[in-house]
């Protein structure tokens, strides 16, 4: 049963049913033959003001109706496609006195319309259609958000992102914008010779980070799974499989919290290149923001960041080393050496909020992440992590307790991880095992699948990750998370 609704959608609903009375299909089943509101606004530039193109054949346009002005004989449509805006000149001349009193008895703000008639520039020099057929494709029976405000709860914004997205060019703009930088990034890695891949979501063990899988049952299996909550593991198998260069764009899901850098199910991509190591994958990760920033800029020319981010992301990018910088940073010195007491005293002494049991590389990383990150404003590699704090980096060729793992930040956002990757059997299993001897849920589920994979040889590689997310905000200036997700969960709404 339908309920009644405002006096304005029980009134749009009334003109529902006034066109079926009368024969009429106030939701059709197409519109053939569109164009882009773009084409006409070329072709009626061209023309000289107060003309209309003669002779030549209808163009047809569809889009959403904006607002309405009627002045006697003669009326302005306004219509938003993907493509932007176009004016609508209704008059009676063109569609007959009866024409023109239907066409407008049935259409509101926020309908869905077509048009088909010819390029017109008004006298004023407006691009316009000159209209000789107005069709409703699809009555809105909510009216659209006022026009210059749209949707200002944030909450709202997520909860009803559709709304957002019809009240908003830029909302538009921004997640088109998204779309086609993933389709940059594929061909980037693409022209690189690597190939991209699926793997399972629905898991077994959730490995590969230190996060909380969502967890699940199978009728099938009658047992558990989880989501994944990191591509890497399976990636890693096809190496062992024998394909050399994979890569793969999909969701991973982490039972924690949203903020303004997180979210339980966003987007990851991860890559790994058979027999390279962690100095190709800096190189590779210069070349692929590089070209990422030179796209995002012709996508978003209005966006000051955006327009700035081929500078920004201009190689060569800078260097430091984690344990020399943090310890110049915090006045720590002998950082390797510490028991993981007194790390966890630091920390804390940093104001670290984590568990008394969490493992002694999660202290490392919070120490970091205090008195280190903020200061990475330009894009800058890190180089070298405590060995603590990575279980699947290959250890220094050079280095004793460290692993070849350099991250990138840039303004104090993390921008990606890479490893040399960890290749021997044994020593996987030793530190999988480590880490479970401690208490908390802060560490790497152990995946003995993986191990064993390992013990069929996997060759010397190396792997990198970016939340695609993370990306957009950093080539975008985008402060949250949340403006670059279109579907994220939100709290049921009070009552």
């Amino acid at each position: 049963m339908v309920e009644d609704g405002s006096p304005l959608e029980r009134e749009r609903r009334a003109k529902v049913e006034r066109i079926r009375t009368a024969g009429g299909e106030p939701y059709p089943w197409s519109f053939p033959g569109r164009v882009a509101t773009s084409e006409v606004v070329v072709r009626a530039k061209a023309l000289s003001p107060g003309t209309h193109s003669e002779g030549g054949e209808l163009l047809a346009v569809a889009g959403r109706l904006r607002t309405t002005r009627t002045h006697g004989k003669t009326s302005f449509l306004d219509v938003e496609d993907l493509a932007g805006g176009l004016q609508l000149f209704l008059r009676v001349d063109e569609l007959g006195e009866e024409g023109y009193a239907r066409a407008l008895s049935v259409v509101d703000p926020g309908d869905l319309i077509g048009a088909r008639g010819v390029p017109l520039q008004t006298r004023r020099g407006e691009p316009s259609l000159l209209v000789s057929e107005l069709v409703l494709l699809a009555k809105a029976i909510h009216p659209p958000p006022e026009k210059f405000h749209g949707l200002q709860d944030p909450e709202e914004r997520i909860r009803r992102r559709y709304v957002d997205l019809l009240s908003s060019p830029e909302t538009r703009q921004r997640f088109v914008a998204r779309s086609l930088l993933v389709r940059e990034l594929r061909a980037f890695l693409d022209s690189e010779g690597f190939l991209e891949f699926e793997t399972a979501s629905l898991v077994p063990t959730a490995s590969g980070a230190a996060a909380e899988p969502f967890r699940t049952h199978s009728n099938y299996l009658n047992g558990p799974l989880q989501l994944r909550i990191s591509l890497e593991l399976p990636l890693k198998r096809l190496l062992v499989g024998g394909l050399e260069r994979v890569y793969e764009i999909g969701h991973v899901f982490r039972n924690e919290d949203l903020d303004s850098i997180h979210s339980p199910e966003f987007s990851e991509l991860e890559v790994y290149w058979a027999y390279a190591d962690y100095h190709d994958m800096r190189a590779l990760t210069e070349r692929m923001y590089e070209r990422l920033a030179r796209r995002i800029a012709e996508l978003l020319p209005d966006s000051p960041a955006a327009r700035e981010a081929p500078t920004r992301f201009r190689p060569p990018f800078a260097t430091v080393d984690f344990v020399s910088e943090l310890e110049q940073r915090s006045g720590i010195t002998d950082l390797l050496h510490k028991s993981r007491e007194e790390l966890r005293a630091l920390a804390r002494a940093a104001g670290a909020r984590v568990p008394d049991e969490s493992p002694a590389g999660k202290f490392l990383d919070k120490l970091f992440e205090h008195y280190v990150e903020p200061t990475l404003d330009r894009p800058t590699f890190v180089l070298d992590y405590p060995e603590l704090t990575t279980p699947l980096a290959k250890r220094h060729r050079s280095r004793p307790g460290l692993v070849e793992r350099f991250e990138l930040f840039s303004q104090g956002l993390e921008l990606g991880n890479a490893y040399t990757e960890l290749n021997d059997p044994d020593e996987q299993e030793a530190r999988f095992r480590a880490q479970l001897q401690g208490s908390g849920d802060d560490h790497y589920a152990y995946d003995g699948d993986f191990v064993e994979a390992l013990r069929f040889g996997m060759p010397p590689a190396t792997g990198f990750g970016i939340g695609i997310d993370r990306l957009m905000m950093a080539l975008t200036g985008i402060a949250s998370i949340k403006d670059v997700i279109l579907f994220l969960p939100v709290r049921p709404r009070p009552g």
